[in-house]
């Protein structure tokens, strides 16, 4: 081991070891002195937790920091303004300032880095890097600071994004600054032995927003995530892969709230993590998954750093598309009150935007767009190599608006855009191979007749339908796959059934209990008397026997046996009646039925409301 890496492995040591000694000291002194965050309605605990603990967080990061490493005029400036974002979020804690009094101290906070020389070099305009770098500092210190919304969230998020953080310094060969940020880390890793699910101490507004403008400074720092690297993916994405939960949450929240009609300074159960338990995930696995997009996010900037131009851009859109694609489905998540969706739609501005978010025809054009563009143009990559100067390249310039449009226009008469992404089956798979085969036929003969037969590779049109085709019908089975990864919120308190026949009665009642939470059922099983059927599977469930029904439901631990085929033989039910009467497991069958309206179906009926006497 080097020494600057045994530098960094005792400043990580003595940051964590301070905040796990600290932070107790801190929730204790809290409680004494009435520092103690309660329930509303508008917050997620349920239960009082000591605030303050970010106090603990920034005397872990500063002893190691200022006792034990050497410092550069950059490194001074980045501690010397997170300290002064410290003050901002404790005087918050304590006098529970206005939300523009803590903006003016961020944007302080922030021009005193920009001030010092400290600014992104995203563009080759000074003007515009130092407008961006002030949006970037004080956007992510707030994008952090509402995402402390869920025990563990924003301490582990952030531990994830330092030290994905400190590697890209590392790779740069940047040890202070990598130092620093593993100091950070540590210091989070200390905090959240006390944080996790369920928390006693939180970290409180002089946490997060020390925590979140320590990490968008060290974006501004030098070498910083490839800021100064060879490729221009990586000055522009690392950053912002890294911290692309906070970013993602706070791009969600604001868009959700504004469409509905709420300030975006409002607190609400509406962030990501809130949806995720709407969605019938657990606290935990609910911070874990978000934790995972963190982690994917800081593997792509490592990825970033080292590939290639086209892998990189492959990648990032890859990875941009997906979050899109969940954060269209975690909006669709009701997360509040019908009262206030009504007061919104009220607005004529919020009620157009409301009634347009329900209408996504048009995020499916334009996403269809960016899918024919980059299916296109890496059909083009894959045949002639990089971009460069030569004429399948120029050929690539010239069509590529006229392809876009032409393949527009040939998936929107294959019916493309008339299906529900939720309901996505094989004749919508069939649909978009017709959308795709003939945009991509026309594509050719429109090239064929500009360029002539000589400038068209085949091969670059088969690779573009090929890649176009895994796109759409990816996107168009996101929605299905979303569904079976996300238990719904019944899962976890619905009765757990087992179905009695595997076949296209069977089928239909597992799909029925698995689209309409209202039953309040949990298909954990089926159950078949055609032995060729045991041991299968249908739909991920296991098919037993039908020789010991009421063992195999105790062995499975459910609650009902539900029937779904009216072709059992009466002696047959019998059977099965008794023998899950003596098991204790209730028997209930599904109906389905086709029957002529009547009078009565269309009898309107109304309470009368009770006299007073």
């Amino acid at each position: 081991m080097t020494p600057l890496m045994t530098s960094a492995v005792i400043a990580g040591m003595a940051a964590f070891l301070a905040s796990v000694v600290l932070t107790p000291l801190m929730r204790a002194l809290a409680r004494r002195t009435g520092g103690v965050a309660k329930p509303k309605n508008d917050r997620w605990h349920t239960r009082p937790a000591a605030m303050f603990g970010g106090a603990a967080i920034f005397v872990a990061v500063m002893l190691p920091l200022l006792l034990l490493l050497p410092s550069t005029r950059e490194s001074r400036i980045v501690l010397a303004a997170s300290a002064g974002l410290f003050l901002v979020g404790l005087a918050d804690d304590i006098l529970h300032i206005k939300p523009y009094q803590k903006l003016i101290g961020q944007l302080l906070g922030a021009a005193t880095v920009v001030w010092f020389g400290l600014v992104l070099p995203w563009t080759t305009s000074f003007p515009v890097n130092l407008l961006i770098t002030l949006f970037w500092l004080v956007g992510i210190t707030n994008a952090l600071n509402m995402l402390d919304n869920m025990d563990g969230l924003a301490a582990g998020v952030a531990a994830i994004a330092a030290l994905f953080l400190a590697l890209n310094f590392q790779g740069s060969h940047h040890w202070l600054e990598a130092q620093m940020l593993v100091a950070l880390a540590a210091a989070l890793l200390g905090f959240l032995v006390y944080n996790h699910h369920p928390a006693s101490i939180f970290m409180g507004d002089c946490g997060s927003m020390f925590v979140g403008f320590f990490l968008a400074c060290s974006a501004v720092l030098p070498a910083t995530g490839g800021g100064r690297s060879r490729s221009v993916a990586a000055v522009l994405a690392v950053p912002v892969l890294v911290l692309v939960v906070p970013i993602f949450d706070t791009t969600l929240v604001t868009l959700m709230r504004k469409l509905s009609g709420r300030a975006a300074s409002q607190g609400g159960r509406d962030h990501t993590s809130h949806r995720l338990v709407a969605l019938g995930l657990s606290e935990n696995h609910a911070v874990w998954m978000l934790y995972t997009f963190a982690i994917t996010g800081g593997l792509l900037a490592m990825l970033v750093r080292h590939a290639a131009l086209d892998v990189s851009v492959g990648a990032i859109v890859a990875f941009t598309v997906t979050l899109t694609i969940v954060g269209v489905y975690l909006a669709r998540v009701r997360v509040y009150d019908e009262a206030e969706i009504g007061s919104s739609r009220r607005k004529a501005l919020t009620s157009f935007l409301v009634d347009f978010s329900y209408k996504r025809r048009l995020f499916e054009v334009a996403l269809d767009v960016v899918l024919i563009v980059l299916a296109y143009y890496f059909a083009h990559a894959l045949v002639l190599g990089p971009a460069a100067d030569s004429s399948g390249w120029h050929l690539f310039l010239r069509s590529l608006p006229v392809v876009v449009a032409v393949k527009l226009v040939a998936l929107l008469g294959a019916g493309v855009y008339q299906g529900l992404w939720r309901y996505a089956s094989l004749g919508d798979a069939v649909r978009y191979a017709c959308g795709v085969l003939l945009g991509s036929a026309a594509t050719i003969a429109f090239v064929a007749l500009v360029a002539g037969p000589v400038a068209l590779t085949l091969s670059v049109f088969i690779i573009d339908a090929m890649l176009l085709y895994l796109a759409i019908t990816g996107t168009r089975f996101a929605f299905r796959l979303l569904r079976r990864l996300l238990p719904s919120p019944h899962q976890r308190t619905g009765k757990r059934v087992v179905i009695y026949g595997a076949g296209d009665g069977g089928e239909l009642l597992l799909r029925e209990l698995l689209n309409n939470g209202k039953l309040q059922r949990v298909p954990i099983a089926f159950v078949d008397d055609d032995a060729r059927k045991t041991g299968k599977l249908l739909h991920g469930l296991p098919i037993g026997g039908g020789a010991a029904i009421a063992w195999s439901c105790r062995g499975y631990g459910a609650d009902e046996l539900l029937i779904s085929t009216t072709k059992v033989p009466a002696t047959r039910l019998r059977e099965v009646i008794d023998e899950c009467e003596r098991a204790g497991v209730a028997v209930k069958r599904m109906n389905f039925d086709i029957r002529t309206l009547t009078s009565e179906d269309l009898t309107i009926r109304v309470s009368t409301p009770v006299q007073p006497a």
